[in-house]
């Protein structure tokens, strides 16, 4: 079946990394390296994946969850949104275990995380 999935972020070599494999599998791929904008796209359209990198260059991926609760419940939040982030400390773990999100460090193994993911 075919995923329609929201990627954000904001490295490029990464986005195009991730968005290759995700279309790979045969995913649709929205890919965006702005916070707001992807806020807008997730009041605006459905995904069943949000991928989502934590430090952006316009806000924070916590942010975006945040702004997202217009539309999606805290179910929704914890079932779609994955997080992907080079600062993986404590305080950033336990506060994406509070949204119930999967969180992957970076560097990725991106083809092991996208089999897990699909």
């Amino acid at each position: 079946m075919t995923k329609n999935i929201l990627l954000i972020e904001d490295e490029p070599l990464i986005q195009r990394t991730i968005k290759i494999f995700l279309e790979r599998k045969g995913s649709q791929v929205t890919a965006t390296s702005s916070g707001r904008e992807a806020i807008e796209l997730i009041i605006n359209n459905t995904y069943d994946l949000i991928i989502c990198d934590l430090m952006l260059n316009d806000i924070t991926g916590f942010d975006v969850i945040e702004d997202s609760k217009k539309k999606l419940s805290p179910d929704e939040i914890s079932e779609k949104f994955v997080i992907i982030t080079a600062y993986s400390s404590e305080q950033i773990i336990s506060k994406a275990e509070q949204y119930g999100c999967k969180i992957y460090p970076k560097p990725l193994d991106v083809s092991a995380v996208i089999d897990e993911l699909l």
